[in-house]
């Protein structure tokens, strides 16, 4: 099942676009995951990432790479993508937790210290979760990043919370 068929990501379809990163990058901290599949006509994460961990060259509608050993997992790339297709993924967070952080484009925005439902790629509830981080500024163009934490087994799973 596609994106086009089902109006999700599905793991495989990460894989196949080469879009997975390594064991030995997440065990180094925060890194930036792209789960952009859609060959249109974008770059804007390119342009945000100041590192070069991103790269979509030419023509513009290449899918963006990763770059593992560039990524400093500063989150900058976030707010930048109009797809909100990239996440910052830490599973070193601590011994049995890991964090994502995405886009949350709406009301009300979670606050830090608040428990969430955390979500999958579906909207499915895998888990709860504590907001641990909420960045808005100006630079964001008011799209709020949200951090949370959850259990480390679901790490490659949540990709948001489920809307109060």
């Amino acid at each position: 099942m596609s994106i086009k068929e089902v109006g999700y990501i599905s793991h495989q379809e990460l894989i196949d676009a080469e879009q997975d990163i390594s064991a030995e990058r997440y065990a180094k901290g925060p890194v930036a995951v792209i789960e952009c599949v859609q060959e249109i006509p974008c770059n804007p994460c390119e342009d945000a990432c100041k590192f070069g961990a991103i790269y979509v060259g030419s023509p513009i509608t290449n899918l963006p790479k990763i770059q593992e050993d560039n990524c400093t997992g500063c989150g900058a790339c976030l707010a930048r993508c109009p797809g909100l297709a990239i996440f910052l993924v830490d599973k070193t967070y601590s011994e049995t937790e890991a964090t994502v952080a995405f886009p949350y484009e709406y009301v009300p925005t979670p606050e830090v210290g608040e428990e969430w439902e955390a979500v999958d790629r579906q909207g499915a509830v895998k888990c709860k979760g504590k907001i641990v981080k909420v960045m808005n500024p100006k630079a964001f163009d008011r799209t709020p990043i949200v951090t949370v934490a959850i259990p480390k087994e679901f790490a490659d799973e949540v990709r948001s919370v489920k809307r109060k």
